[in-house]
């Protein structure tokens, strides 16, 4: 079956380009087109009003979406952001510093930028664990987490495409002092992903940019019940509710809306929706993107053209991109770009990504250019 209609306006927008580079910017599907132009005339009609639809309708729906994707409930517990740094810091705002915190060698620049800057401050003390060897990950990990403040570790390394398989080891095993952040961004649509047993002593960051398909602006947090009531960097937004009112203490909203920030541009909001809606309406599920991809996956790694050495190796798990460890990542990725393929690299290793705007002629293309 090709998913090709549902991105007609992308795909003709530079018919010449083959993108694989799905671990990144995806094509929107058409219906984005539609929800984006909602919004605007939404503006138009109700200025200051629209945030009466906005968090009375359009966030409310949303939060269901999601919450259903994620065995999350209602939603009630997600918060929303323009993106998953600014939720990160909010939950660091309320630690006491110098935060102890455990974390990976995998994490995305972010993250990493992030973290060694509260270290130059004198504001955490970092150790990074080695995702590598992938077998022994969730040991080193757990035992490095012993008497820290927070564990933050991605679901899916980006830098590698491994699937953490241990993530319920991991997050049932920290300290219970511990809090518990995983970056979803890279699981998110790409792979099934059920919340519900871990959701009462973890966070969970993801977003639209990537396999949601949404663009940019659209990133969520799930907040567990209890952790991080009142964060110290905090918006007016997460006191919406309570706007009209006067009081001497600093109010929060109740689940996901005590880590609010302040006003943003939810036209990508409205993208994720239609998105997400999108999907409900053609039956289109996380476990069928999972089964498009890996057809595609398989395909181009049965004819044998392979870059580099697969990494993790087969056996292993991996999300919807495949890396390739070599010393010729770069040069690989610049010779393919010329030729209007698109992939990425990160120092030495090529990413190749796959998503249900693929067929399988595209992979056999992809094949032929390398």
């Amino acid at each position: 079956m090709s998913f090709k209609p549902l991105f007609s306006r992308f795909l003709a927008a530079n018919p010449g380009r083959l993108h694989f580079a799905a671990h990144s910017h995806h094509p929107w599907p058409d219906v984005t087109f539609d929800a984006h132009t909602r919004y605007w005339y939404e503006s138009a009609s109700g200025m200051d009003d629209k945030w009466d639809s906005i968090f009375g309708d359009l966030i409310p729906t949303l939060r269901r979406r999601l919450g259903g994707e994620l065995g999350l409930g209602d939603g009630g517990s997600i918060a929303f952001a323009p993106n998953t740094h600014e939720l990160v810091n909010r939950v660091f705002s309320s630690l006491e510093p110098a935060v102890r915190v455990v974390t990976t060698d995998g994490e995305f620049h972010s993250f990493r930028r992030q973290s060694r800057r509260w270290e130059e401050a004198g504001r955490a003390i970092v150790t990074r664990i080695p995702i590598e060897p992938f077998a022994t990950f969730a040991d080193r990990i757990v035992r490095a987490a012993d008497g820290v403040d927070l564990v933050y570790l991605s679901q899916v390394p980006y830098d590698s495409g491994w699937v953490v398989k241990s993530l319920e080891k991991i997050v049932t095993e920290a300290p219970p002092s511990a809090i518990v952040v995983v970056d979803g961004y890279h699981g998110f649509r790409a792979i099934p992903t059920d919340w519900s047993s871990l959701a009462a002593r973890s966070f969970y960051l993801a977003g639209g940019y990537k396999y949601a398909m949404a663009g940019e602006g659209a990133c969520f947090m799930h907040c567990p019940p209890g952790v991080v009531e009142r964060p110290i960097d905090t918006g007016w937004f997460a006191g919406f509710g309570a706007l009209t009112e006067r009081s001497d203490e600093v109010a929060y909203g109740p689940g996901g809306d005590r880590f609010w920030g302040a006003t943003f541009d939810p036209s990508g909001l409205y993208r994720l929706n239609a998105v997400l809606e999108l999907f409900e309406r053609e039956g289109i599920t996380v476990a069928d993107v999972r089964s498009h991809v890996s057809a595609l996956q398989e395909r181009f790694l049965v004819a044998g053209r392979l870059p580099g050495d697969l990494m993790p190796p087969v056996g292993m798990e991996r999300g919807s991109f495949l890396t390739f460890r070599t010393s010729d990542a770069s040069e690989i990725h610049h010779r393919l770009r010329k030729r209007q393929v698109i992939t990425d690299y990160r120092g030495d290793r090529l990413r190749i990504g796959f998503g249900i705007y693929h067929d399988p002629e595209d992979v056999d293309r992809l094949i032929a250019a390398l």
